[in-house]
C-alpha cells in the first residue's frame, strides 16, 4: 500500500463510532479542517455516508471489542500513514436499562465490550504507535459521559462503563505522559442525536416522574475536539464536560 504523505499542519485521526451520530459530527468536522479521519464502526454504509465529499477520510469497518480486528484496523493505520496522531475513541451504546436486578448478565457483557473493552483495545494500540513513532506522542480522547459522574436511573452496566473509562483515562494519561501522550475524556450532556432523541421527548428522573430535557447541537462537541486536537502535546484537558445548559445535571435527583 501506497503511504500518504502528511504536511506538518495535518494529523491522522481515527474516530471510532464515526457512521453516526457524535462520531459522524466529530469526524466531519475535522475532515474540515483538514485533517486525515479514518472513519471506524461496523456499519460500512453509514461509514460511507460519513465520508461523502470528503478526499481524506478512509472507511475501515471494524469491531472495537475483537481483539484481531482492532489489530488489524491500527496495522493498516500504520501502514498507509506511518504514524497515528489522535484516537477519538467514541464508539458506543447505552446497553440495556433497568433496575441491576432486571439486567441479564449477557446485556452486561455486551455493555462492557462496547464501551469499556473497545476503549481499552484502541488505546492499547495507539499507544504502541505514538511510543514507537518519529515524533513520537499523540493524543487519545474517550468520550466518557455526565453518566460517570452522576447515573440516570435504570443505566447501571451503562453507568459502570463509563466510570471505568474514567479509570481508563487517567490511568493512560499517567502512564502516557513520559511518552509525550495526551488522554482526554470529554463528558458529553444530551447532544441531540438518535441515541437522545427520547430525552427531548421524556426522560426519567431521579424522583420517578418523567419529563423532557433539553438538548444542544453536536456541533459545539465536534468544535471542541478540534479545538483540543490542535494543542501541542506539553498542554492536557484531562476532562471537559460539555452539556445542555438547563439540563438537569447539576444537582441532578
Amino acid at each position: 500500500m501506497w503511504r500518504v504523505a502528511l504536511t506538518t499542519r495535518e494529523r491522522v485521526v481515527l474516530v471510532t463510532g464515526a457512521g453516526s451520530g457524535l462520531g459522524r459530527a466529530m469526524a466531519t468536522a475535522l475532515l474540515d479542517a483538514d485533517h486525515h479521519v479514518v472513519l471506524v464502526g461496523r456499519n460500512t454504509e453509514n461509514l460511507e455516508a460519513t465520508a461523502v465529499g470528503h478526499e481524506r477520510a478512509v472507511v475501515h469497518s471494524a469491531d472495537v471489542s475483537s481483539v484481531e480486528e482492532v489489530r488489524e484496523l491500527f496495522a493498516s493505520v500504520s501502514e498507509q500513514f506511518g504514524r497515528l496522531d489522535v484516537l477519538i475513541n467514541n464508539a458506543g451504546t447505552f446497553g440495556p436499562s433497568g433496575s441491576i436486578d432486571e439486567i441479564e448478565p449477557e446485556a452486561w457483557s455486551a455493555a462492557v465490550a462496547a464501551n469499556l473493552t473497545g476503549v481499552f483495545l484502541c488505546a492499547r494500540e495507539a499507544v504502541r504507535i505514538m511510543k514507537a513513532q518519529d515524533p513520537r506522542g499523540g493524543r487519545i480522547i474517550n468520550n466518557g459521559s455526565i453518566s460517570a459522574h452522576t447515573p440516570r436511573p435504570g443505566s447501571v452496566a451503562y453507568t459502570a462503563t463509563k466510570h471505568g473509562v474514567t479509570g481508563l483515562t487517567k490511568s493512560i494519561s499517567l502512564d502516557g505522559r513520559d511518552f509525550d501522550i495526551c488522554c482526554s475524556q470529554i463528558d458529553i450532556g444530551n447532544a441531540a442525536t438518535d441515541m437522545t432523541a427520547g430525552i427531548g421527548r421524556a426522560a426519567k428522573q431521579a424522583d420517578g416522574t418523567f419529563r423532557p430535557e433539553p438538548t444542544f447541537d453536536p456541533r459545539h462537541v465536534a468544535d471542541t475536539v478540534v479545538h483540543l486536537i490542535d494543542l501541542p502535546l506539553d498542554v492536557n484537558v484531562p476532562t471537559l464536560t460539555i452539556m445542555a445548559n438547563r439540563m438537569p445535571y447539576v444537582g441532578r435527583g
